[in-house]
């Protein structure tokens, strides 16, 4: 079965979802690698605004490659998301309910999945291409000297992934 998912994305509809479920995101979700993420702390640790409203949002730990002529983005596949894990517990107590990304994720950033109520989506790797179709619009939202690994929004339509970890902690992996 496949479910459809649209942003906002809320706790209770990531409470709603289990290990495994096959969805369909449709709505507007943000990019982020490590170097974004580790601003992002720095940015927190300040006491400063993040660029943009986490609460209720998914984050795709992509960095896509430049569009060619006509396209509106490059090829955006998924990145290893273990590289997220030291910042990821507090951005999800911040209000992040979703991440999307490809590769496990360490205990910690399961407990503040359990505790907030977040789950961790896995994209297929490789498929960059395909998944850049479903971007409908792009714009860099922040640290544009970052390159490919700014924070841009994307609009899509029917992004393909799986739920790997749901907010209960059941995952993909254990299996």
């Amino acid at each position: 079965m496949s479910l459809e998912i649209s942003i906002p994305f809320e706790k209770t509809d990531a409470e709603g979802l289990k290990c495994g479920d096959k969805v369909f995101i449709s709505g507007k979700i943000y990019t982020a690698r490590d170097a974004a993420h580790k601003r992002m702390i720095e940015t927190l640790e300040r006491g400063e605004e993040l660029p943009f409203d986490i609460k209720n949002q998914i984050i795709y730990y992509a960095g896509p490659a430049p569009a060619k002529p006509g396209r509106i983005i490059g090829s955006c596949g998924p990145t290893t998301s273990c590289r997220m894990d030291a910042y990821a517990p507090r951005l999800i107590e911040l209000g992040l309910t979703g991440m999307i990304g490809k590769g496990e994720r360490d205990e910690a950033v399961i407990e503040a999945m359990k505790k907030h109520g977040a789950v961790y989506f896995g994209a297929i790797g490789g498929a960059g291409a395909l998944i850049a179709e479903c971007v409908k619009a792009v714009e860099v939202v922040a640290y544009e000297d970052l390159g490919t690994e700014a924070i841009r929004c994307l609009t899509v339509e029917n992004f393909p992934a799986i739920v790997v970890i749901d907010a209960y902690g059941k995952s993909l992996y254990d299996r």
